[in-house]
């Protein structure tokens, strides 16, 4: 059997992520993985997340063992294995160099919508659950490693023009572009993690992507801090994004 193409998308949490994911579980020819080290991340350090004992005890939650299985055949023997990754989970013994093979991407938002977003299903929010410096830390990796910089780009320029973005996205990941990837079906997919039923309720209900973001909504001054630490991160990667 031929070997698949495998693209690591490293992302923050609430960065049309799961929608980029139903984008490329909408192709004929590609498996989806949903947040593989979801569990791993919560055992390492217990951070209070809605549905943590399910979501641990649906999925390997050892490090070494999840890269293993993420750098091994695809499940389903697909050409292409999209791994939706999020970056704030990569706080144990594995990172981006352990992934070898791998196309690695990153997917990024502003901070202050991502804030907006997130704090609507939290109580609180921290700069780490972003994972901006993550995404820093492993894009700084892929490009010293390449060369040159590796794949970026931001949900706003997706969500402004659709077909043009993820045409140019998959150009830069060595793949065909499929207009397939605009448009799902609706619900709960069984390639999504256990905790879909708590955070996915938007992206169910959708069929394609959404309209363009409107203004940011009106942050408090603890979640302006947030997202002002992030800032600079996300200015960083948006240097290197994708031009619309």
């Amino acid at each position: 059997m031929t070997d698949c193409i495998r693209i690591a998308m490293w992302s923050g949490p609430r960065n049309l992520s799961t929608a980029m994911m139903r984008s490329f579980g909408a192709r004929a020819d590609t498996h989806v993985s949903d947040e593989p080290f979801y569990g791993a991340y919560l055992k390492e350090t217990g951070d209070p997340q809605p549905m943590m004992d399910a979501v641990m005890a649906s999925m390997d939650c050892d490090w070494h063992g999840v890269a293993r299985t993420m750098t091994g055949p695809c499940p389903t023997g697909a050409p292409i294995w999209y791994q939706k990754h999020m970056a704030h989970h990569m706080v144990g013994g594995i990172a981006h160099d352990d992934l070898p093979g791998l196309r690695h991407a990153f997917l990024i938002r502003d901070p202050a919508r991502v804030v907006a977003s997130y704090a609507a299903k939290r109580v609180s929010v921290r700069p780490d659950h972003l994972g901006t410096d993550k995404q820093v830390e492993f894009f700084d990796r892929e490009a010293d490693r390449l060369g040159h910089a590796p794949p970026v780009i931001d949900s706003a320029d997706i969500l402004r023009d659709p077909p043009a973005m993820l045409q140019k996205l998959c150009a830069a990941l060595g793949i065909d572009w499929d207009p397939a990837m605009l448009r799902w079906k609706a619900g709960i997919h069984d390639t999504d993690g256990v905790w879909a039923s708590h955070w996915y309720d938007a992206v169910a209900s959708s069929t394609g992507f959404g309209a363009p973001d409107k203004p940011v909504p009106a942050l408090t001054a603890d979640e302006q801090a947030v997202a002002g630490a992030c800032r600079p991160g996300y200015d960083y990667l948006a240097q290197h994004k994708i031009a619309t």
